[in-house]
């Protein structure tokens, strides 16, 4: 599997790969993002085959972690020989080190083809035991005593650390970029309910080799940090519907209460009837002419949709809206809720559950917001590690808390006693094929909705999003996304004209 061939994952092939014993091995000389993201894709697979989809965000986050240290390593040797230094001696490594980051990253194209001329490659073994799964990422650039001893330190300075609040909170050594990410990778070991011994690096005389050895029965998903207990209080604490909402819902659940009860009730509250009436003259309700009256567009809106707008109605009154990071969570909520009506509308044609879609995509994030409120600085350095990483940010959020926004979002959902298919559709907006099957055109929905979304900003690529969904809303390429993208933003932006 070397990157010159098509990008293809050969399922027979790791099939046959954990029936042999034999590593399934990854080559490439540069890791272009293509290489990394069909990696990830081979995991998927791999440890679905294993029974071990659990573990995937967790090992991807290692391999991506150590693939790159080899890629930099590989990097290094190249500007060492091009600068006539020696990587060994240690005056003449601190010296080229000092201008190391600097150089490269403004001309990465010509240290990557000096890689590739080199014959440096990086390589990715991973073997399927009995009772473990063996990862290997190799490279042909010697570790130095030097720099074994510094990775040691690094390791050894990760034992302090349970959470990432402790590792934000100190200041890492970042000369050579490597320090934090292999705190993460310890993390991430102990959220598999592992430790550091898992790992190692050493050098053989030709090869360098970082090495996982992830022994199956041990790994239990644990709660590493005391965070967790901070958002269930602070989940506790937010408190219950207004008083006023709460009646109106009383009363769309009683059978004996009629429409003109009800928009009575409704129009006591001049927020919510404002609302009610900005939504039932908007372009997802066509209609013949323009409502003025609350009892018109209750009648227009029936039961489920005023339910509905209740849910979406109090959830921001609670949750608020008063800083820039929570108004920019609502506005991709707001868009989220667009495209997941329009990708029903479309694509199922099924008018039933396309109001709770909505509705769904409207509060999916709410957990965004419980998170926000509890550690505000540390959201903000999440979001920056990520993007430097270029990894999931639930993934480090697992790490974080024991528990991600999903799962914060839809405690909060729960407590409020929104109705079974809204929880679902918070819950596994980000893991769809996690969802009971009954939640299936929701959850999905939804989950593709907020992908299309990432794409979009530019926060996530086609390669990502989850094959099982595209093919069940019969999407086949990434030109055929990009043409959803592109259609429904507009639609989006003209709406808010």
């Amino acid at each position: 599997m070397f990157e010159e061939q098509e990008l293809v994952v050969d399922e027979e092939k790791i099939k046959k790969s954990m029936r042999s014993g034999i590593p399934l091995t990854i080559t490439s000389y540069t890791l272009p993002h293509e290489t990394e993201a069909y990696i990830g894709r081979v995991v998927a697979v791999f440890l679905r085959l294993a029974g071990h989809e659990n573990l995937r965000d967790y090992i991807e986050y290692c391999i991506q972690e150590l693939a790159v240290n080899a890629k930099k390593a590989n990097t290094k040797r190249v500007y060492f020989m091009e600068k006539g230094l020696d990587i060994a001696n240690p005056a003449q490594y601190k010296k080229g080190m000092g201008d190391f980051k600097k150089d490269t990253l403004s001309n990465m194209a010509h240290y990557l083809k000096l890689q590739k001329e080199k014959g440096l490659y990086i390589k990715i073994q991973i073997l399927h035991r009995k009772d473990a799964i063996q990862i290997e990422i190799r490279n042909n650039s010697v570790i130095s005593k030097m720099e074994l001893i510094r990775i040691h330190d690094k390791l050894a300075r990760s034992r302090q650390f349970n959470s990432l609040e402790d590792a934000f909170s100190q200041v890492l050594d970042d000369s050579e970029g490597a320090g934090l990410g292999l705190v993460v990778l310890v993390l991430m070991l102990k959220k598999m309910g592992l430790t550091e011994d898992c790992f190692n690096i050493t050098g053989t005389g030709m090869e360098t080799i970082a090495r996982l050895i992830i022994p199956l029965e041990q790994t239990v998903l644990t709660n590493i940090s005391g965070v967790t207990n901070m958002i269930v209080e602070q989940v506790n604490a937010l408190p219950y519907f207004p008083e006023n909402i709460v009646k109106i819902q009383n009363m769309l659940s009683d059978p004996k209460s009629d429409m003109m009860e009800i928009a009575g009730r409704i129009s006591t509250d001049p927020v919510i009837t404002a609302d009610i009436l900005k939504i039932v003259n908007s372009a997802q309700y066509i209609t013949t002419k323009k409502s003025n009256s609350i009892s018109d567009a209750v009648k227009i809106l029936g039961i489920s949709g005023i339910r509905n707008l209740l849910y979406s109605y109090g959830s921001q009154k609670i949750l608020g809206d008063d800083t820039d990071e929570k108004k920019n969570l609502w506005k991709h909520c707001y868009k989220t809720a667009y495209f997941a009506f329009n990708l029903v509308k479309n694509f199922y044609h099924d008018k039933s559950s396309i109001e709770d879609i909505y509705l769904s995509g409207m509060l999916h994030d709410m957990g965004k917001l419980v998170l926000t409120a509890v550690h505000p600085d540390l959201v903000d350095k999440m979001k920056a590690f990520c993007e430097t990483k270029n990894i999931p940010s639930i993934t480090i959020e697992d790490v974080r808390s024991g528990m991600n926004h999903a799962e914060v979002g839809a405690l909060v959902a729960e407590k409020w006693n929104f109705p079974e298919n809204l929880v679902a559709a918070i819950r596994f907006h980000h893991s769809p094929d996690n969802a009971p099957v009954k939640y299936r055109l929701i959850v999905d929905s939804v989950y593709l909705a907020n992908m299309l979304c990432e794409i979009e900003r530019g926060g996530a690529v086609f390669e990502q999003l989850d094959g099982s969904v595209l093919a069940r809303f019969n999407i086949k390429s990434k030109a055929q996304v990009d043409k959803i993208i592109s259609v429904f933003s507009k639609g989006f932006r003209a709406e808010k004209t």
